[in-house]
């Protein structure tokens, strides 16, 4: 009884809606084109991308504020929340959204010069050093940048 309910509320809801559930025509997503973050320090956060993580800025709005940035594999867009010392920060556990960001990194080395390069920030934290991912060989590390946003660094095969 409770199966054929919850079947007639799902036919309900396709009707009603003109949701289409059907798996025969997928759309072919080619990737992120890019990630958007609100961020409490706009210039702040735009120099942690460019300084220590080799992003090039392509554009930048004053009405917004926002910044355009990217690296040859993917575009990040910050723009700055209008009240910062109102802001909520996230919190992972109890807010919908972007739980954090993932960038790939070549090597365990490359891996391990990022952490050692973040040690020695002032206005970022260090979730998790470089460590294994389940039983590995996956490596990855966990910091948040300068607002606040959770960005994790991570090695496929633990090259």
């Amino acid at each position: 009884m409770k199966t054929n309910l919850i079947l007639i509320v799902l036919i309900g809801l396709n009707f009603f809606t003109g949701a289409v559930f059907a798996k025969s025509d997928p759309i072919a997503i080619g990737g992120v084109n890019h990630v958007g973050l609100t961020v409490s320090d706009l210039e702040l956060s735009k120099a942690f991308f460019v300084d220590q993580l080799g992003f090039k800025v392509n554009g930048h709005d004053t009405t917004y504020p926002a910044y355009f940035l990217s690296n040859e594999h993917v575009m990040v867009t910050l723009w700055q929340v209008v009240a910062p010392l109102s802001m909520q920060p996230f919190n992972r556990k109890n807010n919908v959204g972007l739980h954090h960001l993932a960038f790939n990194v070549s090597s365990v080395a490359q891996l391990n010069a990022l952490h050692e390069r973040f040690k020695t920030l002032k206005n970022m934290k260090i979730e998790f050093a470089p460590e294994l991912l389940g039983k590995g060989p996956t490596q990855h590390m966990m910091i948040r940048e300068p607002s606040g946003n959770r960005i994790e660094f991570i090695v496929r095969s633990g090259k």
